[in-house]
């Protein structure tokens, strides 16, 4: 796992997460917000600043989360690092996204689903 740490005054220093698990997941969000914003924003190339920001964010969540390689899908997880405000966005762009990726990103999709029952299934 590629780790870097950021150093911030007065705060104890935190690790980012740049491993394959972390990679994959930043890639499958970005595409999900794209087609959010292309659907709905009707921005082609580059995303909207509304969605850039939402993107940002979640790219600064996932580089921070707690626990790294290991993490579980947000759905799942014990830990709701997002704010209730970006959370709530972000909950949108994956309802109405999802079903979108199958079309534009079918791979990305379909491993995304199989990795989910897997997480799922030992969960509980």
């Amino acid at each position: 796992m590629t780790t870097t740490t950021i150093d911030k005054p007065n705060k104890r220093k935190r690790e980012l997460n740049n491993g394959p698990r972390i990679q994959k997941e930043k890639e499958t969000v970005t595409k999900m917000i794209a087609v959010y914003c292309r659907k709905n924003h009707h921005h082609r190339s580059d995303l909207c600043e509304e969605c850039e920001d939402l993107n940002s964010y979640a790219m600064k969540r996932l580089s921070y989360c707690q626990f790294g390689e290991d993490k579980t899908f947000c759905s799942y997880c014990p830990v709701h690092c997002y704010k209730s405000d970006y959370r709530e966005k972000i909950k949108v762009v994956m309802r109405f996204s999802g079903p979108w990726m199958l079309l534009y990103h079918p791979i990305l999709a379909i491993t995304h689903i199989w990795q989910e029952k897997v997480t799922y299934r030992n969960k509980h």
